[in-house]
């Protein structure tokens, strides 16, 4: 299998309008194929505005991202189709049932109905979900809720799946239970791109990362190559070292 850079980044800036700074400045990045690769950094920093650039929600002021699956690169409706995307916000019908939500993503990947009904029952069976599968999902717990929020980015199985902040606000059991599968679909050949906020998550879970702070780059690499040319014990030292402690709009 080819083991090339699935997504390369280069030169990325991004300014808003009427903004007086970037939201990023000039980054480039390589993300390997098969990579668990987390977005790291303070709030501000520019993270979801990469990710949001990634997943062609937003254009980029200045710069090119190429993407390649197998070595070959794809581009237009076949790169949408290709990647998944789960937002921190809840992007559901709350009205719906997890499988009345599914069922709708799904058909717009225009997954054939004996394709689509035989995905849904295994991310259904995945994440815990039978039981509730036709329930409103407006009744769910919060973990519940993360767990539809991220079936949905799966439905399709994409060859690169982008999370910002999956297990936010969810409890103990289902934010391990959520790891677990991710890594499961990762060893399976998921590329997966990743931001959170919880540090020890992200540092067992990321093979690398890059940190990024004031919409720039200040650290890129393998997880335990960094800890050990900073001299930190932990990814939370790291962080503190490179961003600094002061607060953080």
């Amino acid at each position: 299998m080819h083991k090339g850079p699935s997504i390369h980044i280069e030169n990325v800036t991004k300014r808003y309008k009427s903004a007086q700074e970037d939201s990023l400045s000039h980054v480039t990045l390589k993300i390997n194929e098969s990579d668990v690769y987390g977005l790291l950094g303070p709030n501000g920093a520019g993270k979801t505005t990469l990710i949001s650039i990634l997943c062609g929600i937003i254009p980029p002021s200045q710069g090119n991202i190429s993407f390649y699956i197998g070595g070959v690169e794809i581009s237009g409706i076949e790169r949408r189709s290709r990647l998944g995307f789960v937002p921190q916000e809840y992007a559901f019908y709350q009205e719906l049932t997890p499988r009345q939500n599914l069922d709708y993503f799904g058909a717009m990947y225009n997954l054939s109905k004996g394709v689509l009904s035989e995905r849904i029952g295994e991310l259904l069976d995945e994440l815990g979900l039978t039981k509730v599968a036709d329930k409103v999902v407006s009744t769910f717990s919060g973990g519940m809720k993360r767990r539809v929020n991220l079936a949905i980015g799966l439905i399709h199985k994409p060859a690169v799946l982008f999370l910002d902040e999956p297990t936010v606000g969810v409890d103990v059991q289902s934010k391990n239970a959520i790891i677990k599968y991710l890594r499961e679909i990762n060893r399976a050949g998921t590329t997966i791109v990743y931001t959170s906020h919880h540090m020890s998550e992200a540092e067992e879970f990321c093979n690398r990362i890059a940190l990024i702070d004031h919409g720039k780059v200040v650290a890129e690499g393998g997880m335990t190559d960094l800890l050990a040319e900073n001299n930190v014990s932990g990814l939370q030292d790291l962080f503190i070292k490179l961003t600094g402690e002061e607060y953080r709009d």
